[in-house]
């Protein structure tokens, strides 16, 4: 047990496959970081399983930018002080979708509300689209586990790999690790053991990150370098990063202590 690094940077993604944000502070809850992912636009011709309209297929998602509107209401619940003087540990109240309104930055155009038929009408554009429907929900439409993590030196590590200086956002974590002198890919060695970010929060970490298309997609214009998933299922079965869950919600920021538990 110890400290094992700090956190580098935080971020979250209001739109599913759309561009992200870095935030100085994060509410962690049980359900993912608050107001990550809690958007995202149903594909009527993608699988029923997963039938969301995603940058794997239609890379032109990622260059949009997702702010919400009011973001003093997008900091964290309400009620999160009161909530958190109440025993044994009261989960607050997440704010209304109402109050979580976003705006979307378009590439080279306007600025757009996420509920405006110009915006749908975009993306209803793109090759192979079906009928587009926006989908809202309380908690993070995530592919599998309400938290990613990588590491770093995982990254730089891994743009050695394949000969190119890499940018840390393609792995769209929620939680950017700085592990010092550790070496790459020693977040793989917290999965089944718990860490603790910052006073309160505390992680199950759970798996690793089983990567797809989008790891090859440049973020600011969604140009594919292939190379970077072919080394990942060659070299690193297929895997990078972890997947955690959160067993105690607390408030998370950069440069926070990362504390290894058990």
């Amino acid at each position: 047990m110890g400290v094992v690094g700090r956190v580098e940077s935080v971020w979250r993604y209001p739109v599913k496959s759309m561009g992200g944000e870095k935030l100085e502070s994060a509410f962690v809850g049980f359900a993912g970081l608050y107001g990550d992912r809690i958007f995202a636009f149903h594909n009527s011709a993608a699988v029923a399983g997963f039938p969301f309209l995603t940058g794997r297929e239609h890379a032109a998602m990622l260059p949009h930018r997702p702010r919400f509107r009011h973001r003093d209401k997008a900091t964290s619940p309400p009620n999160l002080a009161a909530a958190q003087h109440l025993a044994p540990g009261v989960t607050p109240l997440y704010a209304s979708l109402g109050d979580l309104a976003v705006d979307v930055e378009t590439p080279g155009g306007p600025v757009l509300a996420l509920e405006s038929s110009e915006l749908l009408e975009r993306l209803a554009r793109f090759e192979g689209a079906g009928q587009l429907r926006l989908l809202k929900s309380e908690r993070a439409l995530t592919d599998c586990r309400p938290l990613s993590l990588i590491s770093t030196q995982t990254v730089d590590a891994l743009g050695t790999e394949i000969g190119a200086s890499l940018d840390g956002r393609r792995f769209r974590a929620n939680v950017y690790l700085d592990l010092g002198v550790e070496a790459a890919h020693a977040e793989d060695t917290f999965i089944g053991k718990r860490i603790k970010i910052g006073p309160k929060a505390i992680f199950a970490v759970l798996e690793r990150d089983p990567r797809c298309r989008m790891i090859t997609l440049d973020p600011d214009d969604g140009h594919a370098s292939p190379e970077i998933l072919e080394c990942v299922a060659k070299r690193h079965q297929g895997r990078i990063g972890v997947y955690a869950a959160v067993l105690v919600e607390g408030t998370i920021r950069p440069d926070d202590e990362v504390l290894l538990l058990s």
